[in-house]
């Protein structure tokens, strides 16, 4: 396959359970909080189970990789859709708070284990002189989910309640598997290339050899999954501080969140040509500005400007991590070297808000928004340094 006939290709077996789950992901992200309240959580508790999200996708990332090589791509996303499906299941039956936490953190750990196969599967599926747009375009089909989600939830709820929300995420799910069926086994990939299969691994052996790259570039990939999920946090807040209603807020987000999911494929395009700094590098000094010009405003034009600044940032690394992870990953142990890869960005994302509010604490809210927009200068310096200038079209390792 050659040019972008090669992403068209896989594009219906590939991205539409994609977009299938992202939509499901983006329905019930609103409304997690709202069911911890509705079973008697108090705030602080229903901030805990939507963490627990989060914290099972941490969780899953390392036995994700192992897992992926064991079974393979196609096996790991068809049972991990399978594992969420049961797990939303589980959330309309929760009878107690902590009984919606758990089967939220499953979903989490599902979505790690999605998420690294479909990575996996592309690195190995599409040639490399593609693979920033098929990853960069699998990032974007997931923006595109998040945003749709929420209204196709909101349409739900109107007749079946906040029930109608998970609803939506477990339809997607089975959809998404019915369709993950038709997806060639990547064995079949590697035949057709006349590639051998390679001896397994273990995980900690492939950790232990690729050290040296997970402490730097993993680094760089856990400070962009912070000023990344701080984003999404700050915007909210600073809107509240400045006294806007919820209304507003939701459209300055929802505008954002548009600008966001323009830009992934010239993204791709311009990794592939001209290699992953020009886009990585670029990307995150523009969230850190955007994050240094946040206090700045007190309307709610000013905050839609900052807040569009900050989508056009987050959309130019659309699938930044996941390319960058793929060049890194060794043909031999590749999905447990992406496990490992994922947990320092995943860690970000969940550290992020954290950071945002220790400082928040400490310092008050527009100093620790500045300590954010620093988080992102780190990010782009980090970037700069440690992706190597060109990236070999045979293996990804660097020249």
């Amino acid at each position: 396959m050659a040019g972008p006939a090669a992403l068209l290709k896989i594009a219906p077996s590939v991205y539409v359970p994609a977009l299938l789950y992202g939509i499901g992901q983006g329905a019930i992200a609103p409304v997690i909080a709202v069911s911890a309240t509705h079973l008697g959580a108090s705030p602080a508790i229903a901030g805990v189970v939507v963490a627990a999200a989060g914290l099972g996708q941490v969780i899953g990332d390392i036995p994700a990789g192992a897992l992926t090589t064991k079974i393979g791509e196609r096996r790991a996303m068809l049972g991990a859709t399978v594992l969420v499906s049961l797990a939303l299941v589980a959330c309309l039956l929760a009878p107690t708070v902590w009984g919606l936490a758990l089967a939220i953190g499953v979903t989490g750990l599902a979505g790690s284990v999605w998420g690294l196969a479909r990575q996996a599967y592309l690195s190995e599926a599409v040639p490399i002189e593609l693979r920033a747009r098929a990853l960069s375009t699998l990032g974007g089909v997931q923006r595109i989910g998040s945003f749709i989600g929420p209204f196709l939830g909101a349409l739900a709820m109107r007749f079946l309640g906040t029930d109608g929300a998970y609803w939506v995420h477990l339809v997607g799910a089975v959809l998404a598997c019915i369709v993950l069926v038709s997806l060639p086994d990547i064995e079949s990939v590697r035949r057709t290339r006349g590639s051998r299969p390679v001896a397994a691994q273990s995980t900690l052996g492939v950790i232990r050899e690729h050290l040296p790259v997970l402490r730097t570039l993993g680094t760089g990939a856990l400070l962009v999954g912070a000023v990344r999920a701080s984003r999404q946090v700050v915007v909210p807040l600073w809107a509240l501080h400045i006294g806007l209603d919820a209304q507003t807020t939701s459209i300055i987000f929802g505008l954002s969140g548009a600008v966001d999911m323009l830009l992934f494929y010239p993204a791709g395009s311009v990794m592939d040509r001209f290699g992953r700094k020009w886009v990585a590098v670029p990307s995150m000094l523009v969230l850190g500005t955007a994050h240094l010009l946040l206090p700045l405003t007190h309307t709610a034009a000013t905050l839609t400007a900052v807040a569009l600044l900050m989508g056009v940032g987050n959309g130019l690394g659309a699938g930044v991590i996941m390319t960058l992870g793929a060049d890194a990953s060794p043909p031999v142990g590749r999905a447990q070297f992406l496990g490992a890869f994922r947990l320092f960005a995943d860690a970000g994302n969940g550290g992020g808000p954290l950071l945002l509010a220790g400082a928040t604490a400490v310092l008050g809210l527009g100093p620790a928004v500045v300590v954010m927009a620093a988080t992102g200068w780190a990010a782009a310096a980090a970037m700069h340094r440690w992706i190597p200038p060109i990236w070999s079209q045979r293996n990804g390792q660097a020249q």
